[in-house]
């Protein structure tokens, strides 16, 4: 453990010492706060309206009309940014030279590899909790219900996690790091184009590409439903990225 805390450590610190990080957090929190302020105020707008009515009224909840349009407006969000988060992981040791001591060293490629990922997965859990700041002011001035709200930040760090694993594993396909942005970022948004290429589909093919689609899982998450096909879906497509990566270092190492 102490093996990959020091992997952890050293990830962290190039992280925080170069603006990577900063303007990736940065920006996020500027989208999030956008999205945010965009849906309550539209939210305090409609309201009084909806209230006067008793059919619509039942149907005011700040859960579905604004928590799950948030969380489906971050999502894309992180598609966008969490590449670029991963990007250097491999790529840099690569071309700075330093991948052949790092391998030569006493840790293993495991250690090395989950110590990576842990330190991308802790900017991250980072990024969320800020991000969550403004929102828990919801509770405060509102009565929201707390199992979507938890689940739906669940939801985004688990595709969050699904989203890095997969960027590692092009990480260390090549040294440019631009490259590995670029591939991760074209392979996820594959995976989004499932869930509308599905609606085309019918038989087993329709249930076999919403199962593979990222955001069909992230739906039911953000309505509040807990299912057990969901988080084995990503954890097991981060922990697949994970074994590729392996698997392409491997091969490096013993050439």
């Amino acid at each position: 453990m102490k093996a990959v805390w020091s992997i952890i450590k050293k990830e962290l610190l190039t992280y925080f010492t170069s603006p990577i990080a900063y303007i990736i957090i940065f920006t996020f929190l500027l989208l999030s706060g956008f999205f945010f302020y965009s849906l309550i105020s539209w939210f305090n707008s409609i309201a009084p309206q909806m209230a006067q009515n008793p059919y619509y009224y039942q149907q005011i909840n700040i859960n579905q009309m604004v928590f799950s349009p948030l969380f489906n407006n971050l999502s894309i969000v992180l598609m966008l940014m969490l590449p670029l988060l991963s990007m250097r992981l491999f790529s840099e040791e690569k071309k700075m030279g330093t991948e052949e001591l790092l391998f030569t060293s006493p840790l293993s490629i495991t250690q090395i590899i989950v110590g990576k990922y842990l330190a991308s997965l802790i900017v991250l859990f980072i990024m969320l909790l800020l991000s969550a700041i403004p929102v828990l002011f919801t509770f405060i001035y509102g009565n929201p219900e707390t199992v979507p709200f938890l689940l739906g930040y669940l939801g985004l760090f688990l595709m969050g996690a699904a989203f890095l694993g997969l960027g590692v594993f092009w990480s260390s396909i090549t040294e440019n790091q631009i490259v590995s942005a670029v591939l991760t970022f074209g392979t996820l948004l594959l995976f989004w184009v499932l869930s509308w290429v599905s609606y085309s589909a019918h038989g087993i093919w329709q249930g076999v590409l919403n199962y593979l689609s990222f955001f069909e899982h992230f739906d039911s998450l953000t309505r509040g439903i807990f299912d057990t096909t969901d988080l084995v879906y990503y954890l097991s497509f981060a922990f697949f990225g994970l074994f590729l990566t392996h698997s392409v270092i491997q091969s490096r190492r013993w050439r």
